[in-house]
C-alpha cells in the first residue's frame, strides 16, 4: 500500500461517490441517458500549449504540445470509459498534466471508436493507428513513447502492447496503467471481496463491467480484449496503480503477478482506501497528488531525465485552481459522468 492512512478528503470523496451512486446517478447510468447526452463546458487550452485536432477516416485525435518546445518525448493517452465512453474534458486536463510531468513532452489522445456501435476490435485498431501515426508521421522514436491509460484505456494500452509484440512491431518505452480493466471475464477475487465497498461499481452487476457491449460476439478471454490472459515477455517497464476499494483491484494485482513471472520491470502501487481512477482528483486529494508524483518519477526514469535538487521547479496548482469543499462535489459529479457513462 502506498498509504496506510486514508486522507480525510479522500474518505469524504469516496463516501460522497457512494451516496450519489445510490441516488441520483444510478438510474441515468443504467439507462445510458448520461452517455447519450453528455454535457460539458467548452475546454480552453491553457496558455503555453498548442492544441490540434487530427481528423481521420473513422475517428479523431487530440494533439497537445508545449509552445516552442520539442523534447522528442510523447505520451499516447488512451482514455477510460468502459469502451462505451468518448473523450472528455478530464482527459484534456490529464494531457496537460502528462506534458508537465514528462518535462515538456507532447501528448496524443485518440478519441477512439466505442461500443455498442463499434465493438472490438475498433478501439484496438484506432489505438494501433495512433501509435503508428506517432512513429511514421511524426517520427517519434518508439523508445520515447509512453502509453498511458486509465480503466478501459489502461487495459487497451496493454492489449496494444501484446498486439505489437505478437506482430514484431516496435514496443514503446513504458506503460502507465491506472485502475486498468484487464479482465473482461470479471473473474478476479476482488469482484467479490470488494463488491460491497466499491463506491463506483459495488453492490450491483447492472453496470458497464458486465455483459460488455465492447466484447460483442468475441471471447472475452481473448488477450487483445482482456490482456490479463496474454504473455508479457519482452515488455518495457510498467507502472501499475489502483485503489484498495476497487472491484477491479484484482485486474491490477494479477497483471503485476504476470509481469513478475515474465521478469518484466514493473512498479505496483495500491493506494489504501481509494476508489476507481482516484487520480482524477489531480491536486484535490493527497492520494491523487501522490499518484501523479509517482507517475512523474516513473517518467523521469523512462526518459532518463535528471533534475538537480536545487534546480527543480516546484509545481503548484496554476490558473488560480484553489480547491474548496464545494469543488469536491464538482469533482465527484465529473467523475461519475465520465467513468460510469462515458
Amino acid at each position: 500500500m502506498r498509504r496506510k492512512n486514508v486522507s480525510v478528503r479522500g474518505n469524504l470523496v469516496r463516501e460522497m461517490m457512494q451516496n450519489v451512486m445510490e441516488t441520483s446517478l444510478k438510474e441515468p447510468i443504467q439507462t445510458g441517458e448520461l452517455r447519450r447526452n453528455p454535457v460539458e463546458p467548452a475546454w480552453v487550452c491553457p496558455a503555453g500549449y498548442e492544441y490540434e485536432i487530427i481528423e481521420n477516416e473513422n475517428f479523431k485525435m487530440e494533439y497537445l504540445r508545449p509552445v516552442g518546445v520539442f523534447t522528442g518525448r510523447v505520451i499516447l493517452q488512451l482514455h477510460g470509459g468502459g469502451y462505451i465512453g468518448p473523450m472528455k474534458n478530464i482527459y484534456r486536463r490529464f494531457a496537460v498534466r502528462y506534458s508537465k510531468i514528462s518535462y515538456g513532452g507532447d501528448v496524443l489522445t485518440p478519441d477512439y471508436r466505442v461500443a455498442p456501435e463499434n465493438p472490438y476490435p475498433a478501439a484496438l485498431k484506432d489505438a494501433l493507428f495512433a501509435y503508428q501515426w506517432l512513429i511514421e508521421e511524426k517520427k517519434y522514436d518508439p523508445a520515447n513513447i509512453v502509453i498511458a491509460g486509465d480503466s478501459a484505456g489502461g487495459g487497451l494500452g496493454l492489449a496494444l502492447g501484446l498486439y505489437l509484440k505478437d506482430h514484431n512491431m516496435p514496443l514503446p518505452g513504458g506503460y502507465i496503467a491506472m485502475s486498468a480493466w484487464t479482465d473482461l471475464t470479471n473473474s478476479g477475487e476482488s469482484y467479490k471481496t470488494n463488491y460491497e465497498i466499491d463506491p463506483l461499481f459495488g453492490n450491483s452487476t447492472r453496470n458497464m463491467l458486465y455483459d460488455s457491449s465492447y466484447v460483442g460476439e468475441n471471447d472475452p478471454a481473448d488477450p487483445y480484449i482482456s490482456p490479463l490472459f496474454g504473455e508479457f515477455s519482452q515488455f518495457p517497464p510498467v507502472l501499475l496503480q489502483a485503489g484498495s476499494y476497487e472491484v477491479l483491484l484484482s485486474d491490477t494485482l494479477s497483471i503485476a503477478e504476470k509481469l513478475k513471472a515474465a521478469g518484466i520491470k514493473h512498479r505496483l502501487s495500491v493506494y489504501d482506501g481509494m476508489f476507481h481512477v482516484f487520480q482524477m482528483g489531480l491536486d484535490l486529494i493527497p492520494e491523487s497528488r501522490e499518484a501523479w508524483e509517482e507517475a512523474e518519477e516513473f517518467l523521469r526514469i523512462i526518459y532518463h531525465i535528471s533534475v538537480k535538487p536545487d534546480g527543480k521547479v516546484v509545481r503548484k496548482v496554476q490558473n488560480g485552481e484553489k480547491k474548496t469543499v464545494r469543488d469536491v462535489t464538482k469533482l465527484l459529479i465529473a467523475m461519475m459522468k465520465k467513468e460510469l457513462d462515458g
